[in-house]
């Protein structure tokens, strides 16, 4: 079965529907990759053709699922603070916005129906994280597009960190897929919300079996948690960074790193990747990468999954519902809803 967009549209985006995809059989092993680039940051065409070239590479190397970094297209405003202070925001903040906000990507939009005619070109699932612009308000998502070069729906990040708050929005429950696709059941959590152990078990709960882990994150540390997810949830993690310099950046004083700028030159490295892939059993399977761009693959035979899951099943024989349990509001939450007279007298 696979999950694609239908006809019709709720509130939140498109409603997806099940199918069934003649000749399609799971697979006992798959070909993964995680790609460690930067975006061409206030340049989101150039940043679709470079997406472009590292996926038709990753291609060429036998990958059939390509997860990209956080933000990879919109970009991460790695140092920036828009110019916020408690109580205050300033012009030059305002002005950096609105250049953010015109990088960002409308879900659906003509640039998501060019990624999808990339996964389509190339035969591979995508999993590519973005900033969405939802009319004035962004948000930090990532998209899934399956080999058939269709759209199957996003993820948006429930809990931006620290500034990430006053530029993201926040996401909700509607949108935390696990899609059953020929190669596994995909999902996606964005960087830090990977250490919410509330929305870990719900994504278990759906059985995710290739966990995606877009980040910013380039500490050390970061490994730890990425290791813990694999053990706990018995599932492949593919955890993707963006490798990047000041000079992937725009010069001052067009964008400045808030604090740090007088220490940095071109080519200092802004953020160090740290790109991993690790097996259900808490293996390393490549990475992490911390020397530049690059394409980091793996092998993931998924009876790894089974073999794991006799050890440790966190929603099967090592959950005990009678004492512990988790209610998750999936439905969208919109600030304003409408009735019709029409459907307030039906329902009186």
């Amino acid at each position: 079965m696979s999950l694609v967009p239908s006809s019709g549209a709720g509130d939140n985006g498109p409603i997806f529907a099940e199918v069934e995809m003649a000749g399609e059989s799971s697979a006992s092993t798959v070909r993964a990759t995680v790609v460690q680039a930067s975006t061409v940051f206030y340049d989101t065409p150039a940043t679709l053709v470079k997406a472009e070239s590292l996926l038709a590479e990753a291609a060429s190397q036998g990958a059939q699922l390509v997860v990209f970094p956080e933000a990879f297209i919109g970009g991460y405003p790695r140092g920036s603070n828009f110019g916020v202070t408690i109580g205050n925001r300033t012009s030059k903040g305002k002005e950096d916005f609105q250049k953010y906000h015109a990088s960002a990507i409308d879900v659906p939009g003509p640039e998501v129906d060019r990624l999808a005619a990339m996964a389509g070109k190339y035969k591979v699932h995508l999993v590519m994280g973005v900033i969405e612009r939802d009319g004035y308000t962004l948000y930090c998502s990532v998209l899934f597009f399956d080999p058939q070069g269709r759209y199957m729906g996003k993820h948006r990040k429930i809990m931006p960190t620290a500034l990430e708050r006053i530029i993201w929005g926040f996401g909700d429950g509607s949108t935390i897929p696990v899609f059953e696709t020929p190669i596994g059941k995909i999902g996606a959590a964005i960087c830090w919300e990977n250490k919410m152990p509330l929305l870990r078990m719900a994504m278990y709960a759906k059985g995710v079996e290739i966990f995606c882990a877009p980040t910013a994150d380039s500490r050390e540390v970061w490994q730890a948690s990425m290791t813990h997810i694999a053990l706990e949830g018995g599932c492949f993690v593919l955890s993707a960074n963006q490798f990047c310099r000041r000079k992937d950046y725009p010069p001052p004083p067009e964008y400045v790193f808030s604090g740090l700028e007088d220490d940095l030159n071109p080519e200092s490295v802004v953020c160090a990747g740290g790109s991993v892939i690790i097996s259900p059993s808490g293996a390393v399977l490549a990475g992490p990468n911390y020397d530049g761009e690059a394409l980091i693959s793996a092998d993931l035979d998924l009876g790894d999954i089974v073999q794991a899951k006799f050890d440790f099943d966190v929603t099967g024989h090592y959950s005990r519902p009678e004492i512990l349990s988790l209610t998750v509001r999936d439905h969208p939450t919109n600030a304003v809803t409408f009735t019709s007279d029409s459907e307030r007298t039906e329902r009186s």
